[in-house]
């Protein structure tokens, strides 16, 4: 990667979240915050301003969907879905970039590279 990136990982499972959070710190990323509902999520991408989100779609409280499209209101931050069912997500939001659970690191790389390309084409 080219740069360490400020990560808001929006993860409705603790674990989940923690662990990705630790995984993306090993790939020498900034997380700067593990937020569990659609609320939070829209919080975090206001106060800490990320390069970066990585978005569970189905979050116990609201939509990762929903809410990365309430924070795209406000700007532009690239983003990865995470899913446990890509096609059924796709349909929510075509276009975006998805991974699929469960993920590898090299998965995730390759979803944060797309989502960077991505964005520096708008």
């Amino acid at each position: 990667m080219r740069k360490a990136l400020r990560i808001v990982v929006v993860e409705d499972d603790a674990v989940i979240g923690i662990l990705l959070a630790e995984l993306l710190a090993g790939m020498g990323h900034d997380v700067c915050a593990i937020e569990t509902t659609e609320a939070g999520a829209v919080t975090a991408a206001a106060q800490y301003d990320p390069d970066m989100m990585i978005v569970d779609v189905g979050l116990g409280a609201g939509s990762g969907i929903s809410a990365v499209e309430k924070i795209l209101r406000s700007r532009p931050v690239p983003h990865v879905f995470v899913s446990g069912n890509v096609a059924r997500s796709q349909m929510l939001s075509p276009g975006a970039v998805f991974i699929e659970k469960p993920y590898r690191e090299s998965d995730l790389v390759r979803g944060i590279l797309k989502a960077l390309s991505k964005a520096a084409t708008f």
